[in-house]
């Protein structure tokens, strides 16, 4: 019975969607008309490529249409002086084939030997190095679009770009994207030059637009100064897509038949020691398709699919009394993530769907048959749509997975959407597990003439066949997210049986209020400061019966320097909290159920500036815990000894010591990254925590053969720490090759 509800809702909620769809195609917002607020924004135009043009991709532009194209120019500062010319003179020039869209970047540098560039490895951090980045608003609708850089070494990386979360305005990086696309550097003794190749098949956009949404930034690392073609106000950004300029005069761009098709073959070893299953060799092929049913909107197959290449998740020790949040990293879900976002929290409280829960076993992998995913935009809406099958296994059932996110586009950045997600357990008797919600959105970049305001709310239900009330969660958030002041409040609950089964919820049975405010002072002409921070909030927790559970007041100063380096402070006044059960924080150390506790924390800190060829942080964190003490020290180190290669060390220690016992904890992490050349690079991550006594080492190699081939090989090892001895665990490897094939 419950079976046949499932299959019933699920059928009228895909059918409701397919309605809507057509029923709004008619009145969709033309493309053609700007967006709000930007009519004074700077425009630069494309020139398409003659039959005798041709493009020699080697970082030079010293083709002839690259004088024929006028550049965006007139680069200014967002930090240090925001508003006031560029100290370096940068010009950018926009070109286009029928297939193509290519950019070209002469970045004029007055020390070309004071130029950074040390990281080679695709996607890693260009904090550290000159850089050159860029935002497009393919669709022009400044909600998402794409992020790419580049650094004078040619290291790439890209992301793509959702709406904001956790109080930010404007968007933020899904930096698990990885788009088929080239570029080229060259390095001269005018600064540096950039020339880059990105397919237009590899990106959604509106075919009729008459512009594109657009924005280019330079960092110039040793000056620390950031400078912006457009949007360098301090309310503004790269990320803030309403702040950016238009590339004007793309007109009859073609993404080819828009099909890629991605196989792979994969060999797997795994040996669990001291145990009576023999090591086990494995030999598999799946399947990845990408299907462009519309310039916006993209299907996606994949078949039996192996996420061996992963990296591993980052080793933590948990205090805390709630469930820890571990971000997705598996390619196929970081795909259009965007597209299912639903609290706007950061998903790290209150989440209905959480893509972890599916196809991984209490943090180990479960095969997946298939997954069927459709992301992008049509008639007004954003989709995305999810369908995953989980294999049976030994002791772990097969499982089917349903996810249904539209949401409606209004204004300028506001929409409403829905979300429904079901779990069934295949071969059983259990019910389907559902969650159903609405949430929606209003915002504005112009309130008070320029400041950013933003009012967020949803609500969520889930029943999963056991006919319990009390299972739903809501909040909302109202956003300030400005310069000097800047101020947020938002509120949310979750009652006890709340249970999204796709989901994430790291409490129950409580209502949450925390009112935020910050100031930023910016001194005129100091010698050595650039900025004073200050932030203070409440953090007021009641459980489901309106008692109080906790009261939080915390407050925090930062002190940036003009060399990068930055000083803080913070103070935690814990006035009240109440254990609602009782509260295990170690196996040998349980805090009873129905204590009440005060206490005070401070914390301290200092990072010196990432350029620096050994950079470290540290911090220290001392007060009062619980029913008696704890002291917590932090300290990280990364090393550059040449381009290349990447040193990083980081290790935190706790001593805990309370009336019912004393404990310390340790975690230790290493990461050192050798890249021989933007395309092929090395990883070794060697990771320890004194609970699980678990020493890892992951070694992951990667070869770029060509934008879309890929070469992985990846080595795992686990030692147990007995105290006297390390004895192996358990050890995998597995060797990875990946084809695309575009048509």
């Amino acid at each position: 019975m419950h079976r046949v509800k499932s299959l019933r809702l699920r059928y009228w909620l895909c059918a409701t969607v397919l309605s809507l769809t057509t029923v709004v195609s008619g009145p969709e917002v033309s493309a053609l008309q700007l967006p709000e607020g930007n009519s004074n924004r700077p425009s630069v135009r494309a020139i398409r490529l003659s039959p005798e043009d041709e493009i020699t991709l080697n970082g030079r532009l010293d083709e002839a249409v690259w004088e024929r194209a006028v550049p965006a120019s007139d680069f200014r500062q967002s930090d240090p002086q925001s508003g006031e010319p560029s100290t370096e003179e940068t010009e950018i020039r926009i070109v286009y084939s029928e297939t193509n869209l290519y950019i070209g970047a002469e970045l004029s540098d007055s020390d070309p030997g004071g130029l950074l560039a040390n990281q080679m490895v695709r996607d890693g951090s260009l904090e550290a190095d000159d850089r050159f980045m860029w935002t497009i608003d393919p669709h022009y609708d400044q909600r998402s679009g794409y992020f790419f850089e580049v650094n004078p070494a040619g290291a790439i990386g890209d992301a793509q770009l959702v709406p904001g979360t956790s109080g930010r305005f404007g968007t933020t990086q899904n930096r698990a994207w990885d788009g088929i696309w080239t570029a080229r550097v060259s390095r001269h003794d005018r600064g540096w030059t950039v020339e880059v190749d990105i397919p237009f098949s590899t990106i959604n956009f509106d075919p009729d637009a008459e512009a594109w949404g657009a924005n280019f930034q330079r960092t110039v690392r040793r000056k620390n100064e950031e400078d912006l073609w457009s949007g360098w106000g301090r309310n503004e950004g790269l990320m803030v897509l309403t702040a950016a300029g238009r590339i004007e005069g793309i007109t009859g761009a073609s993404q080819g038949r828009g099909l890629d098709i991605q196989p792979y073959v994969i060999g797997t070893y795994s040996n669990v020691i001291n145990n009576a299953t023999p090591a086990d060799y494995n030999a598999e092929v799946g399947l990845d398709v990408f299907y462009k049913l519309t310039p916006q909107l993209q299907a996606n197959l994949t078949i039996n699919t192996d996420f061996a290449q992963t990296e591993v998740d980052d080793r933590q020790v948990n205090l805390t009394r709630f469930p820890l949040f571990f971000p997705e990293k598996r390619d196929f879900f970081l795909e259009g993530a965007g597209d299912f976002d639903f609290t706007r929290e950061g998903s790290r409280t209150i989440s209905a769907f959480f893509s972890r829960r599916i196809g991984l076993n209490n943090g180990r992998p479960q095969k997946i048959d298939y997954g069927v995913k459709l992301v992008g935009q049509a008639a007004g809406f954003n989709l995305g749509v999810l369908e995953v099958r989980t294999a049976e296994e030994p002791a772990v059932a097969g499982e089917d997975f349903t996810v249904i996110r539209p949401k409606r586009q209004f204004f300028t950045q506001s929409y409403a959407g829905l979300i429904y997600t079901r779990r069934a357990t295949r071969d059983s008797n259990a019910p389907d597990r559902h969650t159903i919600g609405a949430d929606f959105q209003m915002a504005t970049a112009q309130f008070l003439g320029d400041k950013n305001l933003q009012f967020n709310a949803y609500y969520a239900k889930t029943h999963n066949g056991d006919d319990k009330d009390k299972n739903a969660a809501y909040g909302l958030r109202l956003v300030f997210p400005n310069e000097p002041w800047s101020a947020r409040i938002w509120m949310n609950a979750a009652e006890e049986n709340f249970d999204p089964a796709v989901g994430f919820v790291q409490r129950t049975n409580y209502r949450h209020i925390q009112p935020v405010t910050g100031y930023v002072l910016r001194p005129e002409n100091h010698p050595w400061i650039r900025n004073f921070r200050v932030q203070g909030y409440a953090a007021l927790i009641t459980d489901g019966d309106g008692r109080w559970a906790e009261r939080n007041y915390p407050v925090s100063f930062n002190l940036d320097f003009h060399s990068g380096d930055r000083l803080n402070l913070s103070i935690t006044s814990t006035t009240y909290e109440r254990l609602l059960r009782d509260f295990r924080i170690t196996p040998e150390v349980t805090l009873p159920r129905g204590n009440v506790y005060e206490y005070t924390r401070y914390r301290f800190g200092f990072n010196t500036a990432s350029r620096r060829a050994v950079a470290g942080n540290a911090s220290a964190t001392l007060g009062s815990f619980y029913s008696g003490t704890r002291r917590e020290i932090a300290l990280g180190l990364n090393v550059r000894p040449r381009r290349g290669v990447v040193a990083s060390l980081s290790s935190s220690f706790n001593r805990i010591e309370l009336d019912e016992g004393n404990f310390s904890t340790k975690v230790l992490r290493a990461v050192v990254d050798t890249q021989f050349n933007p395309f092929v690079s090395l990883s070794n991550n060697v990771q320890y925590d004194s609970l699980s006594r678990i020493l890892g080492w992951q070694f992951r190699f990667r070869w770029i053969l060509d934008p879309g081939n890929d070469i992985y090989v990846v080595w795992l090892n686990n030692w147990h720490d007995t105290g006297e001895e390390l004895i192996i665990q358990d050890r995998s490897a597995a060797a990875k090759l990946v084809y695309t094939h575009r048509f």
